[in-house]
C-alpha cells in the first residue's frame, strides 16, 4: 500500500515535470515568435529609412542634372558653329562646314533639348514606389485598416527641450481602425515608430522631400504662411520647375480641402497593380501638399477620399482637418 503511494506520487511528480516541460516549451516557442517579430518590423523600418535615404539622393542628384547650365553650354557650341558656317561659305570649305553644321547641331541640342525633362518622371517614380510597396507589407502584416492622420510639427526657430525635439518632425500617423485618437504629445515626441495607444505607426510622409523643396522654393517655413496663400501658390510649384503633373486645381469648401491633378508622374501607382498604401496616404504630391496644409493650420490632416478616372489622368483627393488637433 505504501509502495502504491510513493509509486502513485511520481506519477503525479511527473506529470507536473511533464506540464512544466510543456509550458516552458511553449513559451519559448512563443517568446521566439515574439522576438522573430519585432525583428520583422525592425527589418522593416531600417528598409524605410533606406529607401526614403535613397529617394532624398535621387532628388538631390536630380536637383544637381536641373543646376546644370544646359543654355551656356548651348550657346557655347553654337556660336562657334554658326562662324564656322559663314567661314566656310567665304572660304569654300567642306571641312568648315561639317564642323560647323556639327557644332550648331550640339547647340540646338543643348538649348531646346532639357534631360531633366525626360529623365524625372522615371527617377521620381521609381525611387517612390520601394518606401509605398514596403508600407503595404507592414500594414498587411499588422493587419491594419485605418487611415493617415498628417500630424504638423512645431515651427523650427521654436524652442523645445531635448526630450520634446521629435515634435519638429512631421510625421504621418497610420492608425490601426479607422476612428482612432490622436497619438498624445508625448508618444510623438519619442520618435516611436509603432504605437500602442492608441494602435498605429508613425511614419515619415512619402511627400516630406517635395515639401522641402517647396519651402526651398518658396525661401519660407510654410508654418508661417496663412492657409490661403499656401493653397494659392501650390498649384505652380506643382506644375512649373521640374513639372510634377501638367495641371492642378485645389479649392476649399465647408472645411473639405478638393485636390485635382491632371496627369501626375505619378499616376501610375493608382492603378490596379499599384500599392494599395498610395489610398492610404496619397501619392508623394498628395502627400505634400497634406503635409503642407498641416504645417499651415497647425492641424491634423486627413485624407477623406480618393478618385481616379478611368483614364487614370486625374486623380481627385478631399482632404479635412481634424477637429479639436
Amino acid at each position: 500500500m505504501y509502495g502504491k503511494s510513493i509509486l502513485i506520487e511520481h506519477i503525479e511528480t511527473l506529470k507536473v515535470i511533464v506540464c512544466l516541460f510543456c509550458v516552458e516549451k511553449y513559451m519559448s516557442r512563443e517568446k521566439k515568435e515574439k522576438k522573430a517579430e519585432i525583428s520583422a518590423t525592425s527589418y522593416l523600418l531600417e528598409r524605410i529609412r533606406e529607401l526614403q535615404l535613397q529617394v532624398e539622393n535621387l532628388k538631390s542628384e536630380l536637383e544637381n542634372i536641373e543646376r546644370v547650365p544646359s543654355v551656356k553650354i548651348g550657346i557655347a557650341f553654337l556660336i562657334p558653329g554658326v562662324a564656322a558656317l559663314i567661314f566656310s561659305v567665304v572660304k569654300e570649305s567642306q571641312i568648315l562646314a561639317f564642323i560647323g553644321l556639327g557644332l550648331t547641331f550640339w547647340g540646338a541640342l543643348f538649348l531646346f533639348v532639357r534631360p531633366v525633362r525626360y529623365v524625372k518622371s522615371k527617377l521620381l517614380h521609381s525611387a517612390s514606389l520601394s518606401s509605398y510597396l514596403t508600407i503595404d507589407r507592414i500594414i498587411k502584416d499588422l493587419k491594419f485598416k485605418g487611415k493617415s492622420y498628417y500630424i504638423p510639427p512645431y515651427p523650427g526657430d521654436v524652442y523645445l527641450p531635448e526630450h520634446l525635439k521629435g515634435l519638429k518632425e512631421m510625421v504621418v500617423f497610420i492608425s490601426a481602425n479607422k476612428h482612432p485618437d490622436m497619438p498624445s504629445i508625448e508618444e510623438i515626441a519619442k520618435s516611436r515608430f509603432l504605437l500602442k495607444n492608441p494602435n498605429g505607426i508613425c511614419i515619415p510622409p512619402p511627400g516630406l522631400g517635395l515639401l522641402i523643396q517647396f519651402e526651398r522654393t518658396l525661401g519660407r517655413d510654410l508654418s508661417k504662411v496663412d492657409l490661403e496663400t499656401v493653397l494659392e501658390v501650390l498649384p505652380q510649384l506643382v506644375t512649373e520647375g521640374i513639372p510634377l503633373a501638367k495641371q492642378l486645381e485645389i479649392e476649399k469648401e465647408d472645411g473639405i480641402i478638393h485636390l485635382r491633378i491632371l496627369n501626375s508622374i505619378y499616376k501610375n501607382m493608382y492603378n490596379l497593380e499599384g500599392p494599395k498604401s498610395v489610398h492610404i496616404l496619397g501619392c508623394p504630391i498628395v502627400s505634400a501638399i497634406a503635409c503642407a496644409i498641416a504645417k499651415s493650420t497647425g492641424k491634423v490632416v486627413t485624407i477623406k477620399e480618393d478618385k481616379i478616372s478611368p483614364d487614370e489622368q486625374l486623380i481627385e483627393v478631399w482632404y479635412s482637418l481634424v477637429a479639436g488637433d
